[in-house]
């Protein structure tokens, strides 16, 4: 009996071997092959992005700490985990419908059951001749073990296949997202790090414009007390001096901001030893990022391999929207023992068991089934469009970058030039103004100029290095961002054209 059971069970468990999903084709990129070409781009070699990691473009020690730090305490990461935990967690559930369910039992039922014993009495007078009676209860108790499997979906059609594989494709894509969260993180913390360090460059460089101010307004004033100089080269003199304060007030709660702002994204308080002290020492420190010819490099940044998986996803639920027009076959077996004895319980040929198929046939659902059908190729058309969206947002991301890069040094340089240039302006102008050849509004001039040039060339630093920062992230070739799915993995991930 158990022979029979067992093979009707797994015979049935075998029919399910049909799928009713589209078959899956990664749609093709809407993108061209290469990367833009001209006078704003670098020339790239056709290897293709080295597997690197954040230390391997940002060498400053102190940055490495925090982002090491900020991967392990940020919340954003931790809700992003979570909804990983989540995911894998429905994935399973669904997965589990794939099995059936063995359920065992025992019971022990005890009860009283009563009879009546009947006899004749004979007697004299007005009582006449009557019968009396008396009851016996019998205690009866019985014994049952059971073990069995209720309304198991036999999945003749691969509904409940492509359910489970659509829950994977969700829980893929969760930590697909969890990869661009930490990508995403790091560039955060490289561009708010390096935006500190700028402000406090500034800050230095309106400190040290208002002490040359201060010493331009202090020789005017002698001058002026002298009556070599009219009042109005002071007034000048101290417009530059107000303007320099007025920065550096403004400077200091930047900084102050910035700090904040990168606190938050490491989750936890940064010592000072932590800090960078100017954007001119960490310059140094920034390596180069090569990009790759092929633009199919992008198929591997995070979003756009969550965004696949989204389209996978939606590809499977299409199966599951078909088979709800086919029959649904389900099982329910029992198998079990009962006595009256305990002691002869699985002894005294108490066997029972009960096999009973089920099948439900939808004959009228006034339009459910089409309409979920319709419903799940629509959601896959959206996903689709979502993808190659996402796509096309990466090669724009990429290209403008690129773009940026293949000008940036020269612009930096210009701007290196344009500061030396003015600081030795500068110089020989304070020297003509002491000597009394020059006015003073040639002198003014310099300091304004030098001023400006100062804080140009700090603003120019800066976007060179935030430039590979935005590189590195709209690649998204980090290994510790893009590497194989983690070992805990259910599933290896469908390939293209299964």
């Amino acid at each position: 009996m158990h022979a029979r059971l067992c093979l009707a069970l797994f015979g049935a468990t075998a029919l399910a071997g049909c799928s009713l999903e589209p078959k899956y084709i990664r749609p093709a990129p809407a993108v061209p092959l290469s990367w833009p070409v001209g006078d704003a781009y670098l020339r790239h070699t056709e290897a293709t992005l080295p597997s690197i990691t954040y230390k391997d473009l940002f060498r400053d020690p102190r940055l490495q700490a925090i982002i090491a730090r900020a991967l392990v305490d940020n919340q954003n990461i931790a809700i992003a985990l979570a909804n990983v935990a989540s995911a894998r967690s429905q994935y399973r559930v669904q997965r589990a419908a794939l099995l059936p369910g063995i359920d065992a039992s025992s019971r022990i039922s005890t009860g009283v059951s009563g009879s009546t014993q009947s006899g004749n009495t004979t007697g004299t007078g007005n009582a006449g001749t009557g019968t009396s009676g008396s009851r016996v209860d019998a205690r009866r108790t019985s014994y049952t073990a059971d073990i069995g499997i209720s309304a198991f979906e036999i999945d003749l059609f691969g509904r409940v296949r492509s359910l489970s594989k659509a829950a994977l494709q969700e829980y893929l894509a969760t930590e697909a997202g969890v990869r661009a969260a930490r990508l995403t993180l790091v560039a955060e913390i490289a561009s708010t790090y390096l935006t500190f360090a700028t402000d406090r460059s500034l800050l230095a460089i309106a400190h040290d414009t208002q002490v040359s101010a201060s010493r331009s307004v202090d020789l005017t004033l002698a001058r002026l007390r002298g009556g070599i100089a009219p009042r109005t080269d002071l007034r000048q003199a101290e417009t530059v001096l107000d303007q320099a304060r007025s920065d550096a007030a403004n400077l200091t709660t930047v900084v102050a901001q910035d700090r904040n702002a990168l606190e938050l994204l490491v989750g936890g308080t940064i010592a000072d030893s932590e800090l960078p002290p100017s954007i001119e020492s960490v310059d140094s420190l920034l390596s180069e990022l090569p990009a790759g010819l092929d633009s199919k490099i992008l198929l591997r940044r995070p979003d756009v391999v969550e965004a696949e998986y989204r389209l996978r996803a939606t590809n499977a639920r299409i199966g599951a929207a078909r088979a709800n027009f086919f029959p649904t076959v389900s099982l329910t077996a029992l198998a079990g023992f009962a006595s009256s004895a305990l002691s002869s319980l699985f002894t005294g040929g108490g066997l029972n068991w009960s096999v009973a198929p089920g099948v439900s046939l939808p004959l009228f659902d006034g339009g459910a089934n089409r309409g979920n059908l319709a419903y799940a190729n629509a959601q896959r058309d959206l996903a689709v469009a979502q993808y190659r969206q996402t796509v096309q947002t990466a090669f724009r991301e990429v290209a403008d970058a690129l773009a940026r890069r293949g000008t940036i040094g020269l612009q930096t340089q210009a701007q290196i030039d344009l500061e030396a240039a003015a600081r030795d302006s500068d110089m020989l102008a304070e020297a003509r103004y002491k000597e009394g050849i020059d006015p003073f509004l040639s002198r003014l001039d310099t300091q304004r100029t030098l001023y400006s040039a100062r804080r140009a060339l700090a603003s120019a630093r800066l976007l060179r290095a935030d430039n590979l920062v935005t590189l590195y992230r709209v690649l998204g070739g980090d290994m510790l961002i893009d590497g194989e799915p983690p070992p805990t993995m259910p599933a290896a991930p469908v390939k293209a054209g299964d």
